[in-house]
């Protein structure tokens, strides 16, 4: 699980960058996912060390909460707002970094039922 965490954040940086970089407007909010990504690889690297990986993972998955929640929180409040919806680069990098965050909690969630099932058949 260490490794995917390595590249979910990979993946998240580079939405940040591609954000950033390719929208035209340089605009420090489009670093964001960036700023959500680089926390997560680092601590999936940290995760590699096996003494580490429990507190790592769970670090990087609260990070992946944090950053489905927040992502997904913008473009919901302007679907229900009085502004019409529309769909630019902003609210698709926001939407993007929530599918992310969201595909990596559930892996890790099924990563660590399966986890704690391993240890409880091994009777630890």
């Amino acid at each position: 699980m260490a490794n995917i965490t390595i590249i979910i954040g990979l993946l998240l940086i580079a939405l940040g960058a591609g954000g950033y970089f390719g929208g035209g407007q340089a605009s420090m909010t489009a670093m964001i996912p960036a700023f959500f990504g680089l926390p997560i690889a680092l601590l999936g690297v940290v995760a590699l060390k096996e003494k580490l990986r429990k507190h790592a993972m769970h670090g990087a998955v609260l990070l992946g909460l944090l950053g489905f929640v927040g992502a997904l929180m913008r473009p919901v409040m302007k679907l229900f707002g009085e502004e019409p919806f529309e769909l630019n680069m902003a609210v698709g990098s926001q939407l993007a970094m929530a599918a992310i965050c969201l595909v990596f909690v559930v892996l890790c969630v099924r990563s660590f039922i399966a986890a704690r099932k391993s240890r409880e058949a091994e009777g630890v």
